[in-house]
């Protein structure tokens, strides 16, 4: 099914940040245990992935210092940068372990969302920081780009 046509797709939070900071190598979606008032707190859209970043630790895969703000009307609260338990299979999980801890790389969450059945959905990728040079680059090729749309758009 379409994202675009989905009615039950919906964005929640996404980190903008991360494809200026990181070179994405590989990206995966995952599922993450959430508590009953942290996805009444998600459908009014109110979290932030921006500082977060996942780690494996013994097997498991985790989220941390991701935000969720907490449900007013909540009998039972939740803590609101508490570690979060992500669900993915043991051989993405051993895939991301070997990548972070021989290859260097970094688990970064990309984007938060409701999939196509409601469900909370993460999207992380394997990502390896940029030296200011390489951020640079990048920043000229996005603006080259966007001064290319102009003239394009002018001239014809």
């Amino acid at each position: 099914m379409a994202k675009d046509t989905d009615k039950n797709y919906k964005v929640i939070a996404e980190n903008r940040r991360a494809r200026f900071d990181y070179a994405i190598e590989d990206d995966t979606e995952v599922g993450i245990v959430l508590t009953g008032s942290e996805v009444k707190s998600l459908r009014t859209g109110q979290s932030q992935i921006a500082e977060s970043y996942a780690t494996v630790e013994e097997g498991e895969l985790w989220l941390v210092n991701g935000y969720i703000a907490p449900y007013e009307q909540a009998m039972f609260g939740h803590e609101e940068r508490r570690r979060r338990k992500l669900l993915a299979s043991r051989r993405e999980i051993a895939r991301m372990w070997n990548a972070t801890a021989r290859e260097g790389m970094t688990l970064v969450p990309l984007v938060m969302y409701f999939n196509h059945r409601g469900m909370v959905k993460l999207k992380i990728a394997v990502a390896k920081g940029k030296k200011v040079h390489d951020k640079r680059e990048t920043a000229a090729k996005r603006d080259w780009g966007r001064q290319k749309q102009r003239l394009l758009k002018e001239l014809g």
